[in-house]
C-alpha cells in the first residue's frame, strides 16, 4: 500500500483512500456508496481549497489597512485629477499595495492626491484605473474592509430590563435568535389541558434547531416583549413571521428538556403531488414542504406520527418542512375514497395503448438491417384486449378490488456492479408511440449487448420460421399448463392461437449479460417490479400538437386555436391515462417526435444505466 508524505494534502490522501477501496461480497453497497462520495470532483474542490485556507491561516495574516474601498476610491480621484498634468509618472508609483501582510506591521496609505497632481495618466494608469472602477473589485475591497474591521458579527439588543419577578431564575429562559427572511423553524399549539402556548416541534436545520435553544415543549411566554398567552397561534405566527433581525424569546423550559433526537435518514419517492399552501390540516402552511411526484425526499424525523420533517434530495435549504406522513396522508386518501371525492380506479375507462402494427390483422416478421428482432404483434395486443376471463385477467380485477393508496415508496440509491446481470429495460407507450419500431432499431443496431424475449405461440410454425427465434412454438395443453401455473408475463388469442411472453423467456436474455427490452400493458408492471428485474421503466409518448393557430381573417380578427384532429386526441387521453394511472411508476420519459429522434434519447438513458447511481426500491437492494 503506498506511503503517504507529511506533506500530503487531504485531496491526496482522499485519491489514495478512493483508490484503496475494493468490492466485498459482504459490504458491496456501503463499499459502493463510499467510492461514489469520494470520487465526487465536487468533494476533491472542497478539499483543495480547505488546504489553501489552512496554509494562509497558518501564516497568521493581519490586514495591511482597514480602509481598502476609501483608498480605491483616493487612487481613481487621483488619476481624475491628474489627467491633465504634463509631468510624466515614474514607474511602478501607482501599484495598489498588497491588502494583507504576513506578519508585518500595517502600512500608511500613500498620499495619492498629492503624488498625482503633478503626473499625468499613461496607458498602464488608465487601465488601473478601469480596474479600480469595476463593481467586481470595488464588492471585493468591500469584503475586505467588512472583514478587517470585524464587523461581521451580529449585535443584539440589550436584555430587557422587566423581566417578570412571578418566576424563579431557573425557570424562565431568554432566548435571542438571530434570522434574516428564513422562517424560525419551529410550529407552536396550544395546550387543551392548561392553555399555554407551547413549541410544538422544532423543524430540523432551521434557525430555532441550529441554536439548540428551544426545544419541543417549551411554553412560549413573549416574543420581542409582546405577551402571548391569550393570542391565537396564528396570531403568535404572524409575529414571528414578520420578526427580522434578532428576535427575542421568552420561555418557560419544559419540565424535562427532551434529548436532541438523532436524524433518521430515510428516503422516500412521493408517489403525489403535494402544495402545504391547498392543505388545511397542516399545522403551519409555512412550515411546509412543497414536492412533486417522482421527487425523493429525505425524511429526517418521523417522530409525530402525522407530520413527518423531510427535505428535497438535492435541495439546497437546509431547513427540513413538514409532510403528511404516510400512514396520515393513507387515512385521508381512503376517506376521499369511501366519500366518493376520489375516483375509483375501476370508474375510468381505459384507452388504448401503443400498437405495434397499422394493419389488424398483421403478424409480419420483425427483420430491420438483416437482423430478426422477436416482438409482440397487434395481433396479441387485439387478442389480449378482447379475451374474456384469463389467469391474468382474475388477477387484475382482485387487485382492483382493493386498489393501491399512492403515498411513498421507500428507496435506496442503486449502481450496476460488475458481474451483476443488467437491469431490465420496459417499454410503455400511449397510442402512436410504435413501441416495436424503436425496439427493434436498438437491438438491430447493436445484437450483441441488447435483446427481446422471445414469445410463445401456439400457431403452426412456417416454413421459413425457426424455433427460439421468431416464437417458441408449443402445444396448446402446454401453453395452458404454463397459463395456470402463471409463467406468462402477458398472453392472448387471436384466431384461435395463443401467444404470450413468459418471464422465463425474459431470463434467458438477461442470463446472456444482455440487457433485454420489452414493452409491455402498463397493468403489467407490477409483476415486474421486484428484485430479480430491478426494471427501469421508460415511458414513450409520442409529441402531439396541442394547439395550432388559423391564419386570421381580417386584420382586427385574432388567432384562433384550431382543436385536435380524432387521432390526436386519442393519443392525447391515452398518454394522460397512463401519465395519471402508471406514472409513479415511471423512471424516464421520452418524446418522440420521429424514430430516429426518440432512437437518440434512448441510447443516452441506456448508456446510463449501467453508470449511474439510480434509486430504488429499498427491498430490490437489501
Amino acid at each position: 500500500m503506498p506511503v503517504l508524505s507529511e506533506d500530503s494534502g487531504l485531496h491526496e490522501t482522499l485519491a489514495l483512500l478512493t483508490s484503496q477501496l475494493r468490492p466485498d461480497s459482504n459490504h458491496k453497497e456501503e463499499m459502493g456508496f463510499l467510492r461514489d462520495v469520494f470520487s465526487e470532483k465536487s468533494l476533491s474542490y472542497l478539499m483543495k481549497i480547505h488546504e489553501k485556507l489552512r496554509y494562509y491561516e497558518r501564516q497568521s495574516p493581519t490586514p495591511v489597512l482597514h480602509s481598502a474601498v476609501a483608498l480605491a476610491e483616493d487612487v481613481s480621484l487621483g488619476f481624475f485629477l491628474a489627467a491633465s498634468a504634463p509631468l510624466p509618472t515614474p514607474q511602478g508609483s501607482f501599484i495598489l499595495p498588497r491588502l494583507f501582510s504576513l506578519g508585518t506591521p500595517g502600512i500608511r496609505s500613500p498620499k495619492v492626491m498629492e503624488e498625482l497632481q503633478a503626473a499625468s495618466v499613461h496607458g498602464d494608469e488608465r487601465e488601473l484605473l478601469q480596474l479600480l472602477s469595476t463593481p467586481h473589485l470595488r464588492a471585493v475591497l468591500m469584503v475586505h474592509d467588512t472583514v478587517a474591521q470585524k464587523n461581521f458579527d451580529p449585535v443584539l439588543p440589550p436584555l430587557p430590563d422587566n423581566i417578570d419577578e412571578d418566576f424563579d431564575e431557573e425557570s424562565v429562559k431568554i432566548v435571542r435568535l438571530v434570522k434574516n427572511k428564513e422562517p424560525l423553524g419551529a410550529t407552536i399549539r396550544r395546550d387543551e389541558h392548561s392553555g399555554a402556548v407551547v413549541v410544538a416541534r422544532i423543524m430540523r436545520g432551521g434557525a430555532a434547531d441550529r441554536s439548540g435553544l428551544v426545544h419541543v415543549g417549551d411554553e412560549l411566554r413573549e416574543v420581542n416583549g409582546i405577551a402571548v398567552l391569550h393570542k391565537r397561534p396564528d396570531e403568535i405566527s404572524q409575529i414571528l413571521a414578520q420578526s427580522q433581525g434578532s428576535i427575542t424569546l421568552k420561555i418557560i423550559p419544559a419540565t424535562q428538556e427532551e434529548d436532541r433526537l438523532k436524524e433518521s435518514k430515510v428516503f422516500m419517492r412521493a408517489l403525489f403531488h403535494y402544495n402545504p399552501r391547498e392543505d388545511r390540516a397542516i399545522p403551519c402552511q409555512e412550515a411546509g414542504l412543497p414536492f412533486q411526484r417522482r421527487q425523493v425526499l429525505e425524511v429526517v424525523s418521523q417522530d409525530d406520527p402525522t407530520w413527518w420533517q423531510a427535505k428535497r434530495v438535492g435541495d439546497t435549504n437546509l431547513r427540513a418542512g413538514l409532510i403528511p406522513s404516510k400512514r396520515f396522508q393513507e387515512r385521508r386518501l381512503s376517506y376521499r375514497r369511501a366519500a366518493g371525492t376520489l375516483p375509483s380506479p375501476q370508474s375510468f375507462k381505459k384507452p388504448p395503448y401503443d400498437q405495434p402494427c397499422d394493419k389488424e390483422t398483421c403478424d409480419c416478421e420483425g427483420y430491420l438491417k438483416g437482423h430478426y428482432v422477436a416482438g409482440l404483434r397487434r395481433s396479441f395486443r387485439l387478442g389480449c384486449r378482447e379475451r374474456l376471463g384469463g389467469s391474468q385477467e382474475g388477477k387484475m380485477s382482485s387487485g382492483a378490488e382493493s386498489p393501491e393508496l399512492l403515498t411513498y415508496e421507500e428507496v435506496a440509491r442503486y449502481q450496476h456492479q460488475p458481474g451483476e446481470r443488467p437491469r431490465l429495460v420496459v417499454l410503455i407507450g400511449s397510442l402512436g408511440a410504435r413501441l416495436h419500431e424503436l425496439k427493434q432499431k436498438v437491438v438491430a443496431e447493436n445484437p450483441q449487448h441488447f435483446g427481446v424475449a422471445v414469445p410463445h405461440t401456439t400457431r403452426p410454425r412456417k416454413s421459413h420460421e425457426k424455433e427460439g427465434v421468431e416464437y417458441h412454438f408449443v402445444s396448446k395443453q402446454a401453453f395452458e399448463a404454463d397459463l395456470h401455473h402463471n409463467k406468462f408475463l402477458e398472453h392472448g388469442e387471436y384466431k384461435e392461437n395463443l401467444y404470450g411472453t413468459s418471464l422465463e423467456a425474459i431470463q434467458a436474455v438477461m442470463a446472456k449479460n444482455k440487457v433485454c427490452l420489452v414493452d409491455v400493458e402498463p397493468e403489467a408492471l407490477k409483476q415486474l417490479r421486484n428484485s430479480e428485474f430491478k426494471p427501469y421503466i421508460i415511458f414513450v409518448k409520442p409529441a402531439i400538437q396541442e394547439t395550432r393557430k388559423t391564419p386570421p381573417m381580417s386584420p382586427a380578427c385574432e388567432d384562433t386555436a384550431a382543436p385536435l384532429d380524432e387521432q390526436q386526441q386519442e393519443m392525447a387521453v391515452s398518454a394522460a391515462f397512463i401519465d395519471q394511472h402508471y406514472g409513479h411508476l415511471v423512471d424516464a420519459v421520452l418524446v418522440k417526435e420521429d424514430l430516429q429522434g426518440a432512437y437518440s434519447q434512448l441510447i443516452v438513458v441506456l448508456e446510463k444505466l449501467s453508470k449511474d447511481t439510480h434509486w430504488v426500491p429499498v427491498s430490490w437492494v437489501r
